[in-house]
């Protein structure tokens, strides 16, 4: 078990979990930025094989703005990323707390925003059973 992150093995197919997890993250208020198919990249770059595993960076706008109001370089740590995985026949889902990523900055309004976008992070890692 990871601190820094939601995180859960299911049964549910990684294509599966991919889809319902665009669709709880889109739920929550949050869109999806960037996307990184992790096994593409290192087949591509390095030539090697890996098992899937993609990144979405997500991201709710209005508490992006919050954020960036708070503490003017949280662009370094922005978007929320959410992984997805394979491993040992399950698929893997994790997604991160932006609570303990954000205890680096000393920002009380940020851990407030933090603490927000938290709420909505669960609640859409919840929702994949």
């Amino acid at each position: 078990m990871i601190n820094y992150g939601f995180t859960k093995e299911t049964d549910i197919s990684y294509e599966t979990v991919v889809v319902l997890l665009r669709d709880a993250l889109k739920k929550e208020g949050f869109g999806v930025l960037t996307e990184i198919d992790v096994q593409e990249k290192m087949k591509k770059k390095l030539g090697i094989d890996m098992k899937r595993y993609i990144i979405l960076g997500a991201c709710n706008p209005q508490n992006a703005y919050k954020a960036i109001l708070a503490e003017e370089n949280i662009g370094l740590l922005l978007p929320c990323n959410a992984i997805v995985y394979e491993k040992g026949g399950k698929t893997v889902l994790s997604i991160i707390r932006p609570t303990v990523a954000m205890q680096m900055v000393d920002n009380v309004e940020l851990q407030k925003v933090a603490e927000a976008v938290e709420v909505k992070l669960k609640k859409a890692f919840d929702a994949i059973k």
